[in-house]
């Protein structure tokens, strides 16, 4: 797990006082453009009541509780653990290879009509109406000049055409850590995606692989989201960097930083809010977290993981342009693919952005949140007889 990291070497230059001044946060009174707010969600909305985070956060523990009781030792089997991924797809695979195997029974050629079937699978699958064209445009072509006829031979060139969409990106396919310093992820997305509980289970990653863990709370605007990352500390033993609720967010990570540094921590994620309750543009506050970070840590953030709502399908496109355009992504966390029957999603994403996939969530135990093998994803997605468990759930 983690295995390719290493431990930082040095730490990070100190920055001077007269940095910190011209650091200091600018108040901005720009307003949440229409068109995000339309295409991401972005609603402004009044901040829970204390009563309410009390009772947020009491639920939570009780949760994390729960999941420490029901949750199996994670398995050690490699083929244990495909089994469980193979389980936790089913939805996806129920609508997407269970209907081309449907579609393809009994047929020995290929024809314009179940070409035409074909490419509503695809669609309906959320593979996006580009990804399912391209798909589809080599395929029509063998098939005119009578190169492809067996619906078999097709299933297995959409297999392989797909997993290539998962695996050719420019960009790093692993984390690198920094040669010296520590290696700071900062974690973007909007609310509900389940973006503190990702990173809870990536700080778990972490954890496990033996380096020490700071989170910080910088999405100081949704009243709960501190008590809930605090929570996930305690559930890790690490140290969760804080500051009064509505404190400026470039300053919270800045001290974090700053404090970090004699603390010799190996790995800082920052908690980044996903929708604001002022009139600052979210995108612009995000961009001034980014370059704080940068001026206090050379050639930080070394990752920015964006966290998306597999659920939501298109939508999280929308979100993954904007974030991507505002900090420049670097990667992406998919959540709750077990609970969606759109998991080409996934595809579509990989495709438009051209960003690695880092992680997926197929589940609520701590071990649902796995490393993203492409091949391993596109086999369980593709596989036989595969259980149907999690459809009745």
């Amino acid at each position: 797990m983690l295995s390719w990291f290493k431990k930082k070497q040095a730490k990070p230059d100190e920055i001077t006082v007269e940095e910190k001044d011209e650091l200091a946060p600018e108040e901005s009174t720009q307003e949440i453009p229409e068109d995000v707010v339309e295409e991401t969600g972005f609603v402004p909305d009044e901040a829970p009541a204390e009563e309410k985070v009390e009772q947020l956060a009491d639920t939570i523990e009780q949760e994390t509780v729960q999941q420490q009781v029901e949750s199996p030792e994670e398995e050690t089997n490699g083929t244990g653990l495909f089994s469980r991924l193979k389980e936790r797809l089913a939805k996806t695979r129920h609508s997407f290879v269970s209907r081309i195997d449907n579609l393809f029974l009994g047929k020995k050629t290929i024809d314009p009509e179940l070409l035409d079937d074909l490419e509503e699978i695809l669609i309906t699958a959320d593979l996006g109406v580009t990804t399912t064209l391209e798909l589809l445009e080599k395929v029509r072509e063998q098939v005119n000049r009578n190169e492809l006829s067996d619906p078999q031979v097709l299933k297995q060139m959409l297999k392989e055409n797909i997993t290539s969409y998962l695996t050719g990106h420019a960009r790093p396919e692993k984390m690198v850590m920094p040669e010296t310093g520590p290696f700071l992820v900062m974690v973007v997305g909007v609310n509900g995606v389940g973006k503190t509980t990702t990173i809870g289970k990536v700080a778990h990653k972490f954890v496990k692989s033996g380096l020490s863990v700071l989170l910080v709370a910088a999405d100081t605007f949704r009243a709960a989201a501190v008590e809930q990352l605090k929570i996930w500390g305690q559930r890790n033993n690490v140290d969760v960097f804080s500051q009064q609720a509505g404190a400026d967010p470039s300053s919270v990570v800045f001290d974090a930083v700053e404090y970090a540094g004699p603390q010799n921590f190996d790995v800082i994620i920052v908690d980044t809010a996903g929708r604001l309750h002022t009139k600052v543009n979210l995108m612009e506050e995000l961009k001034k977290i980014k370059r704080v970070i940068g001026k206090k840590l050379e050639n930080a953030p070394h990752e920015i993981l964006l966290v998306l709502d597999a659920t939501t399908g298109q939508n999280s496109i929308s979100q993954a342009k904007l974030f991507n355009e505002a900090v420049g992504v670097t990667g992406l966390a998919l959540t709750k693919l077990d609970g969606t029957a759109k998991g080409g999603i996934v595809v579509n994403i990989s495709r438009e952005f051209n960003i690695p996939i880092r992680f997926i969530g197929i589940g609520e135990q701590m071990e649902d949140l796995r490393d993203f093998e492409p091949q391993q994803f596109v086999d369980a997605l593709f596989a036989e007889n595969a259980g149907t468990q999690s459809l009745e759930q």
